[in-house]
């Protein structure tokens, strides 16, 4: 490891790389860990801004002259093989043995070579149904690539015009100053909460900031030309403003979840800006923070960062489409994937990246005269994968469009929801004119109250088709005066017929959708409650979508109220590493809470694997009716004991 003054800040980055790298698979993994291990993705970025800006004014302040062509040769030999080899490894797998991810592996492919992946990403993007139906692309990480691609285009020729025309640090400085800002800006601006923010997460102008903070630090703080020898209080002060950047970082990084609206309304832009920071305390020769970094374990998986970035998503996607419980090895499956991906990162490392980097035409020559049986049999093996991976993009330029968007479940969902619309609405309005009717309704039943649902139900039986699923025409007649608000997610939205069939569909509300988290639904439940018609009676059916934790649990608890009950629906989700998490919070919540009763559909529903589609997460037509009559049922025993 190179320790000399000025490649010291480097093998310090190295240490940077891998605590981003780090924070992004983690995230992955089981988004518990790191809640907001996404933010490794700015750390990227912004040392990239930094090393190119720094690198160019190193060449020409000190009279060298910046070749634009060897520059674009040298990044293309770096980042090129690995992703070229990533994409084409991962299609010999698809053509095997997921085929239904073959379709626009052509078009993945070209938009990655040619750096507009993020952007096609945003126009293509995956669907919710497409995603949890175990088809979900392995290469969605790879939109970093095309931005930091497209940095790498456009930034060195605005630097050499800058340079030309005489233009000063301090403007150049002020110009990546100003376009950050309105980035930061822009993103605040485009953010919509509640709505996909596939946008502004992958775009170009949203994420800007980060590469251009990184670009004007070089500016003002380039490292060639910080100099050791600080005081010692001088050094006191710059280490400590590194231990506080670091631990805001740290603290960002373990607390802001991706569904959080300050994200994106500032949050990722303060982060930048730590970093930023940090990445300055960093580069100073006098900094211990840096020694702290360049140790050998960061920096060997610093200058493998790349490889783990890439691998990351192939492996976890294919390993879990094999291995579908995952909820069932919380740490096993885990610990497997990063060996998994450490161990393949490793060969992509030594047999493709590092010698395509450093490759000539005169090797090509030396290769089949000198090289060994050991590295003729690698080559050949990545020979194979390569053309069988050329093969799977030829093919996929014919490959059907896969059916889940149009599948049962996603076609009862759309129309559950168009349905739900107008009757919700129309809910709202009835509740708004009966608030002082409705205000002491609880659904609880009196003696009087089981005489006339007896009447009813030999008189006018409704309802029939739920009796084989446990309900009673008694209780089916009682549950028409049973008030209630439902806010939940997808498995909700999949089972809201057949809610406001067992329910009054004129003074019951389901508000559900797909993609929901829990952060989503304070807003709504807020809203209900503004407008007086927030049942005595609230059912939350989420989780599916993401872990939350006690904190959250407490706010929904807090805005329904003490006077209120709620009735938490847990989570039959085995294909995520949260589903534990999830019903464990449920658990702890439900004794702290006396007006909480937990809905245990996870136990309910063990071994049922007949009442689920594909995915295992959602139940079908039969699944929906236990579903929603286990739920109803849960509801009545609990009003019977208050």
């Amino acid at each position: 490891m190179d320790k000399s003054p000025k490649k010291r800040f480097i093998t310090g980055f190295d240490g940077l790389r891998t605590l981003g790298v780090i924070g992004v698979i983690m995230y992955h993994l089981n988004p518990n860990v790191f809640s907001g291990g996404y933010l490794g993705v700015p750390i990227f970025f912004l040392i990239s801004g930094y090393l190119i800006t720094d690198h160019f004014f190193n060449t020409v302040d000190y009279g060298g002259s910046f070749s634009l062509s060897n520059f674009y040769i040298r990044r293309v030999k770096r980042l090129y093989p690995g992703m070229l080899f990533v994409i084409l490894a991962s299609g010999a797998y698809i053509v095997f043995f997921l085929k239904g991810l073959l379709y626009h592996l052509d078009q993945i492919f070209v938009t990655n070579v040619l750096n507009v992946y993020n952007w096609w990403q945003i126009f293509n993007g995956q669907s919710y149904f497409e995603r949890f139906a175990n088809n979900e692309s392995p290469f969605t990480h790879l939109w970093t690539l095309s931005i930091e691609g497209q940095f790498y285009i456009i930034w060195p020729i605005l630097l050499i015009l800058f340079a030309k025309h005489g233009v000063k640090k301090s403007r150049i400085f002020g110009f990546s100053l100003i376009v950050s800002i309105a980035s930061a800006i822009w993103m605040a601006i485009l953010f919509k909460p509640g709505v996909d923010p596939s946008r502004i997460y992958y775009g170009t102008d949203t994420r800007l900031f980060s590469i251009l903070l990184g670009c004007g630090l070089a500016l003002v703080w380039p490292a060639e030309k910080l100099k050791s020898g600080l005081k010692k209080a001088d050094k006191l002060k710059l280490n400590l403003v590194g231990l506080l950047s670091f631990a805001l970082m740290l603290l960002m990084i373990f607390t802001i979840k991706d569904s959080d609206p300050f994200l994106y309304r500032g949050g990722m832009f303060i982060f930048s800006i730590t970093t930023c920071i940090f990445i300055a305390v960093v580069a100073h020769p006098d900094s211990f923070w840096n020694g702290i970094l360049s140790n050998r374990v960061f920096h060997y998986v610093g200058t493998r960062s790349y490889g783990l970035y890439l691998y990351q998503f192939p492996v976890m996607i294919f390993f879990e489409s094999r291995f579908k419980n995952v909820a069932d090895h919380p740490i096993l499956y885990p610990v497997i994937e990063v060996i998994l991906i450490i161990l393949i990162t490793e060969f992509s490392f030594r047999f493709v990246e590092q010698p395509l980097a450093h490759a000539k035409w005169s090797d090509v020559k030396k290769f089949f005269h000198t090289s060994s049986g050991f590295q003729r049999t690698i080559a050949l093996i990545v020979a194979l994968i390569s053309i069988t991976g050329c093969y799977s993009v030829v093919k996929a330029v014919s490959a059907p469009k896969p059916n889940v968007n149009h599948s049962q479940l996603a076609t009862k969902i759309n129309k559950n929801e168009k349905a739900n619309k107008a009757k919700k609405q129309q809910a709202i309005e009835n509740l708004k004119k009966q608030k002082a009717k409705q205000k002491d309704a609880t659904g609880k039943m009196s003696s009087a109250d089981y005489a006339r649902y007896k009447k009813a139900a030999k008189a006018h039986p409704i309802n029939t088709e739920f009796e084989k699923y446990g309900l009673t025409q008694i209780d089916l007649q009682r549950l028409k005066d049973v008030p209630l608000t439902a806010v939940g997610d997808s498995v909700m939205a999949d089972g809201s017929d057949n809610f406001l069939k067992l329910f009054d569909d004129k003074k019951v509300i389901v508000d559900a959708a797909v993609s929901r988290q829990l952060d989503a639904s304070l807003g709504i439940l807020q809203q209900y409650k503004d407008q007086g018609v927030l049942a005595p009676n609230v059912l939350i059916g989420l989780g599916t979508n993401g872990p939350f934790n006690m904190q959250q649990v407490g706010q929904i608890m807090d805005l329904v109220g003490p006077k209120r009950h709620v009735y938490w629906i847990n989570v039959h989700v085995p294909t995520r590493p949260w589903e534990k998490t999830v019903n464990g919070v449920l658990s702890q919540a439900a004794g702290k809470y006396k007006n909480l009763t937990v809905i245990d559909w996870n136990d309910y529903s063990q071994g049922k694997t007949d009442w689920f589609y594909d995915d295992n997460v959602h139940p079908n037509p039969d699944g929906s009716m236990y579903y929603t009559s286990y739920v109803a049922k849960e509801i009545l025993k609990s009003l019977d004991k208050k």
